[in-house]
Formats: C-alpha cells, structure tokens, sequence
C-alpha cells in the first residue's frame, strides 16, 4: 500500500496503482479529487478530499511508500506540524519502507527587490505572476493574475503563506525518527528528500 500527499490529479497515483501498488491518495483539493477518482476508475486508487496532517485516519496498516511531491510540505501551518507530520510517517511505513518528498527551497537567498517579481505563466488572455515576501521562517506568495474577459482586462489578488524549510533541518528530523536518506537538489529550486526506515 502506498499513501501520497498532494496527490492532485493523479501524476504519481496512477503509475503506481499500473504497476499493482494499492494507492491512498489525499488532496485538499475537491475538484483535483474529482478528477483523480475519474482518472483512476478501476484502479486500486482511493482518492479522498482532507488534510496530509489527518492521513493516519485512512490507513489500516503500515505502509512501504508515501510520497509527498510538489510543494506540498511548504504548505503546512508551521514547523510543529511538520515534526508533527514526520512522527506520523515513522510511525507507520514498514520496515524497509520509503519516504520521499520534495519541496521548494525558500531559504538560502531570499530575492530582493524586482527579483521578487516572478512571470509564472502568460498567454494572450491570461498573466500569472507571483511576488514573494519574506519573513523569518514563512515566506508570502502573493499571486497576481490578470485575465482578458470581454475584451477588458481584470485583475484578481490572491496570497499565502510558506513555511521556509532548510533541508538539513528535514532530514535532522527525519533522522531523529529512524529515517535515514539523503537529500539533494532537484530542478526549478525545489530539494528531494528520500529516507528510508530502518
């Protein structure tokens, strides 16, 4: 049985549940659920809407994979809630099990000025571009979006909060719990965790 967090619509979940792995997938998300469930439709997928912080309510038993990909860590209220969160996985992979997660490095030079301006995504209707704002441990994603409807431009404003993790940090946590692995960096500035139970 497998458990993966941020499971969106299904870009890890279902290559697992084709090579025969039983899949728990969460979401916070109802409409990524939704096309989750019609995506997996006779699959061993159960794709259910909640918290990654309540995922030992929907499994029964020890698990040999969780995932938690994207920037789905960042995401979570506060470090407390991590520690609280990786106590959870400890607990219940098997042993030999693996945890791998990735996330968006924040921390070690956090953009000034214009840099803070970031084009996310443009076509002829549509502009998406972030701004982030630093704090200590969170950083602010202010997301700006202007949309062509009616042939008149409209704007929407939209902001959130994430948690600034230093890898170390993850994997000192980790280690605490029996999780031994290693960490590195991926593409676009995101860092991979991968540990394994002992």
């Amino acid at each position: 049985m497998q458990s993966i967090w941020g499971a969106g619509f299904g870009l890890h979940s279902l290559p697992l549940a084709r090579r025969g792995y039983s899949v728990i997938a969460i979401d916070s998300c109802q409409t990524l659920v939704g096309e989750l469930q019609r995506r997996a439709a006779g699959m061993p997928v159960n794709a259910v809407t909640g918290d990654i912080l309540d995922f030992p309510e929907y499994v029964s038993k020890p698990v040999e994979v969780i995932l938690c990909m994207g920037d789905t860590l960042t995401h979570l209220p506060d470090r407390a809630s991590v520690e609280h969160l990786f106590a959870d996985v400890a607990r219940l992979l098997t042993i030999g099990g693996v945890f791998v997660a990735t996330f968006r490095d924040y921390v070690p030079a956090p953009l000034q000025g214009d840099r803070r301006f970031i084009p996310v995504r443009s076509d002829e209707n549509r502009i998406l571009t972030c701004f982030l704002e630093y704090g200590e441990d969170t950083v602010t994603v202010h997301d700006l979006l202007h949309e062509r409807a009616n042939g008149r431009w409209q704007q929407r404003i939209s902001s959130y909060r994430k948690l600034r993790l230093l890898q170390e940090w993850v994997a000192a946590k980790l280690g605490e719990l029996g999780l031994k692995g290693r960490t590195g960096a991926g593409p676009a500035g995101m860092m991979t965790v991968v540990a394994t139970k002992g």
